[in-house]
């Protein structure tokens, strides 16, 4: 399999900035993407959400730099930020930051400065990549589950023991058995920790997990 290099989007309205840091990122190895507005990255970027980063400029025209970061946030498959501004002041770099940005920095910057962010950001999105995945592949299993050994899941997830369990569901303990062995094998875990872990990334949690009651097996 083909691996592309990632892609590096270049959002500013200055064509001198946008050349010269194409210049740069095909010198780097990137595959850079030129956008002169908020709006061409968004229609560019949403068509293919290609692995990469984004160096964003705060002041456009149109949807400025802070804006499309809050807009980005609620993407399904959210893109690293790097601000490059001209622009700059301390609240606003805060602000940024604080909202998830990988770096911000005043122009001019040094190239190694630029360079060593789009490193950090690319390991980011690589990782938030790989633990949307992870996350895609634990609740294809969750969902191969029956709602019985839903039920059972939440209450092995929550603590309880199989005699405890049996008498929550109003089952067998010899069935709880079962339906256990059965939920560590759909779940493809070895361990309670695991299987702790696997809830945890379906938005089951010790604390809030909780078995609707039944009667039936």
């Amino acid at each position: 399999m083909i691996e592309f290099p990632p892609t590096v989007f270049v959002v500013d309205d200055d064509a001198s900035v946008r050349k010269s840091l194409v210049r740069l990122l095909k010198s780097a190895g990137y595959q850079p993407e030129s956008c002169a507005s908020a709006e061409e990255f968004l229609d560019c970027w949403e068509r293919d959400p290609a692995p990469g980063c984004v160096l964003l400029d705060i002041q456009m025209p149109g949807l400025d730099g802070l804006q499309l970061q809050q807009k980005l946030q609620t993407a399904t498959h959210p893109i690293p930020i790097i601000f490059i501004t001209g622009h700059a002041d301390i609240p606003m770099s805060v602000k940024a930051m604080k909202a998830g940005a990988v770096d911000f920095l005043p122009k001019p910057f040094r190239d190694d400065d630029l360079l060593d962010a789009i490193q950090q950001a690319i390991l980011r999105d690589r990782q938030q990549r790989a633990a949307r995945a992870e996350r895609d592949a634990v609740a294809k299993r969750y969902g191969t589950l029956t709602a019985r050994e839903r039920e059972v899941m939440a209450l092995v997830v929550r603590g309880l023991l199989n005699k405890q369990i049996s008498y929550e569901l109003g089952a067998s303990e010899k069935t709880i058995k079962i339906h256990r062995g059965r939920v560590m094998e759909k779940m493809k875990v070895q361990s309670i920790a695991d299987l702790v872990r696997a809830a945890e990334k379906v938005g089951m949690s010790p604390s809030s997990s909780a078995a609707p009651v039944g009667r039936s097996e």
